[in-house]
């Protein structure tokens, strides 16, 4: 019988998130370094670029990677001939240990989890309760998967109920482009086929935690149906051209992963959920002898890349700029920016809106007149920081609040991730104002751009309250411009004819 002590465990889980909140797997490295050196996309290739170095950044400072430090998704397989030393349940060990993780003064997380999911989604304050899968398997340990899944990834899984002769591959194909980038990529796609509708979605999440080995099947050639399934999904997807953060590319996917269980004979339950550029995981075991030891990851392992704005990159003063400015912005352009920006995430939104329809005042010194917003909930500084890690959040939830925010604030406009929706883009052109977007993935190299914050309204809303930053050469991309024009339709567009004359690995 092996016994495991309480202690070993919660810190265990606890220095394991804590260890995935700044260091990227070795794997996920190599990858994004190939995809790199193939990118012929520029502006793919500088998001790529900004991602690399604010990895090594995250590592070398003990700083998240990701203002979006994530949902903390457990998977145990305990060993038959394992006891616990303890009279709680696993949950609450495991929940422990997230607290800990969390509340760790050198690196403190940012809390996202809210209670009760519906009607006041009050924020728990220590990113508690994890989601906590558990199965019995024979033998005497315990074997520790720990995953932290941020929001803009995990709201672009999907799932369908396909009929058992349907094209899976068709389904995949017709189904990516509608999750646009606001997941991140490139990243992984994680594929659950059978079972049933619960059983695919969490094979799905389960098969993210493999190693990415997909330059490794194209290099010996595919010797299992999976394996050319996974080759075939892999392939078309990166012939869609959407490529790093939807700019257009040839790299939308680094690998494709898939796990499959029996199912019944009238169903093709089929789910699909896709990793980040955060690609927080990681495995250990637990046999009694004491907790996990985690090996640091060689600084040598990532490239040595040193991110610099391209030399037609643009200088705007964001404390002297009017629409007549933004007239001269065109999809694809990079920005500099220096000056005030607020910001505001969901919530924010949502009580700003509220005033204005019930005709009250805004907070005192929130007056959005000729700025810019920036969506992001930044994690709490350390030291000497003015703000930690602030990476722009999924912008497409702010899409039923444009209307009221340009038409009623005086706001020129807005800065996110990922694309807007049509009715946005609408509402973008008609106001002549634009969209920005900065690099998901990049949050510890942004706040480096970030002088100053400071909290100026709904400080109870935490990493959502709205804060006044002062920026200086914070890079930014124009996604939207003033007369409606948007990258991520024509940047995809543009490399999927491109790459279509392109030969492609196959099976």
């Amino acid at each position: 019988m092996t016994v495991i002590t309480a202690e070993d465990f919660t810190g265990s889980i606890a220095d394991s998130l804590q260890y995935i909140s700044f260091f990227h797997p070795p794997d996920f490295i190599r990858a994004m370094a190939r995809a790199y050196e193939r990118e012929e996309s520029e502006a793919a290739r500088s998001a790529i670029s900004q991602i690399l170095v604010n990895s090594r950044m995250a590592a070398e400072g003990h700083r998240p990677i990701c203002q979006d430090t994530g949902i903390v998704v457990v998977f145990l397989k305990i060993g038959m001939e394992v006891r616990f030393d303890s009279r709680l349940p696993v949950q609450d060990l495991v929940d422990e240990g997230v607290r800990r993780a969390w509340n760790h003064p050198d690196n403190p997380l940012r809390a996202s989890i809210v209670a009760p999911a519906f009607g006041a989604r009050r924020n728990t304050m220590d990113n508690t309760p994890a989601v906590v899968h558990t199965e019995l398997v024979a033998g005497n340990r315990l074997d520790v998967i720990i995953a932290a899944k941020g929001g803009g990834s995990e709201n672009k899984a999907r799932f369908a109920i396909l009929n058992p002769d349907d094209d899976l591959v068709a389904w995949v194909i017709d189904t990516l482009p509608g999750m646009g980038a606001g997941w991140c990529p490139p990243g992984i796609l994680g594929l659950g086929v059978g079972g049933t509708p619960e059983k695919a979605l969490l094979l799905a999440k389960e098969s993210l935690m493999a190693p990415i080995d997909m330059d490794d099947i194209i290099a010996r050639g595919p010797t299992t149906e999976q394996e050319k399934l996974r080759l075939e999904i892999y392939n078309r997807v990166n012939a869609l051209g959407i490529g790093a953060q939807g700019l257009g590319g040839l790299t939308t996917v680094l690998d494709v992963k898939l796990l499959d269980y029996p199912t019944h004979a009238a169903s093709l339950p089929v789910a699909m959920i896709p990793n980040c550029v955060a690609n927080r995981h990681i495995h250990f075991s637990l046999d009694g002898a004491g907790p996990a030891h985690l090996e640091p990851p060689r600084l040598d392992d990532w490239p040595d890349l040193d991110f610099q704005p391209s030399s037609q990159s643009r200088r705007v003063n964001l404390d002297q700029i009017d629409r007549r400015d933004l007239a001269q912005w065109q999809p694809g352009d990079t920005l500099l920016l220096s000056g005030k920006i607020l910001t505001g995430r969901d919530a924010a939104h949502k009580r700003i809106c509220n005033l204005i329809e019930n005709q009250a005042p805004l907070p005192e010194g929130v007056d959005f007149t000729n700025r810019f917003i920036y969506y992001v909930g930044p994690v709490d500084p350390v030291g000497d920081e003015v703000v930690g890690p602030a990476g722009p959040t999924t912008a497409t939830r702010m899409d039923k609040f444009t209307e009221t925010m340009l038409g009623r604030t005086g706001l020129l406009g807005m800065i996110g991730k990922g694309e807007r929706g049509p009715d946005a883009i609408e509402t973008i052109r008609k106001h002549e104002a634009a969209y920005l977007i900065a690099v998901g993935g990049a949050a510890y190299l942004i706040s480096k751009a970030i002088q100053s914050a400071r909290v100026i309204a709904f400080e109870d809303l935490g990493m959502e309250a709205i804060y006044e930053f002062v920026v200086k050469d914070m890079p930014v991309t124009v996604a939207v411009d003033s007369r409606g024009e948007s990258i991520h339709t024509t940047g995809p567009a543009l490399w999927k004819q491109t790459i279509a004359n392109i030969p492609i690995h196959t099976a």
